[in-house]
């Protein structure tokens, strides 16, 4: 009786400790995959600042070139402002108005194509180079940050990986998506003077 005992003692010791490791693995696990996440949102608020940067340059370029496209001009101003405000905002809200941006963006870079003077003058040509760089990064880093958010919002969906994220209080992470203008995002500018 004595070692029957000890044996079933020795089991349950041994299951209480595998509770436990695989308690503190998973834990960990859910601390990597948010901080992944935070890391891949600060890969984008990097390029969003330096996109930021970038659009008073080439919107003075254009200017001289474009003096009668003012409403052109001022949507893309008017569109970065409202990005760079948004940055406190949700996840939601400041992806919409980076859609309106990038949306404003294109509609500056289709304006050049009515400008042969613009479309050949060396600023304009290394600005928009540099601008269209950013925005493949950013484009990119959407990627790469929802590809963390997914990974993170499985694991505290799974069973039983959610018991522990339930306990912890960690919470599903928003996508960086397209959002409500969806469609309209992905059609092609349309410029008409």
């Amino acid at each position: 009786m004595g070692t029957t005992l000890l044996v079933i003692l020795a089991l349950l010791c041994f299951v209480i400790f595998l509770t436990a490791m695989y308690f503190l693995s998973t834990y960990n696990r859910f601390i990597v995959l948010r901080n992944r996440v935070k890391e891949a949102w600060s890969d984008i608020e990097v390029l969003l600042k330096r996109r930021y940067d970038l659009i008073p340059n080439i919107v003075e370029t254009v200017k001289g070139y474009a003096a009668h496209e003012k409403n052109t001009l001022e949507a893309v101003i008017k569109a970065r402002n409202m990005a760079m405000a948004a940055g406190n905002s949700s996840i939601e809200e400041q992806a919409k108005s980076e859609n309106i941006l990038s949306g404003t963006l294109k509609s500056l870079f289709a304006l050049s194509e009515n400008y042969p003077d613009l479309k050949a003058n060396v600023n304009f040509l290394e600005l928009q180079r540099e601008l269209v760089d950013t925005e493949n990064k950013i484009q990119a880093s959407r990627r790469f940050y929802n590809s963390n958010v997914l990974a993170f919002n499985t694991k505290i969906e799974l069973f039983p990986s959610n018991l522990i994220a339930n306990i912890f209080n960690f919470e599903k992470q928003k996508f960086f998506e397209l959002g409500e203008n969806e469609q309209e995002a992905k059609n092609p500018v349309k410029v008409s003077f």
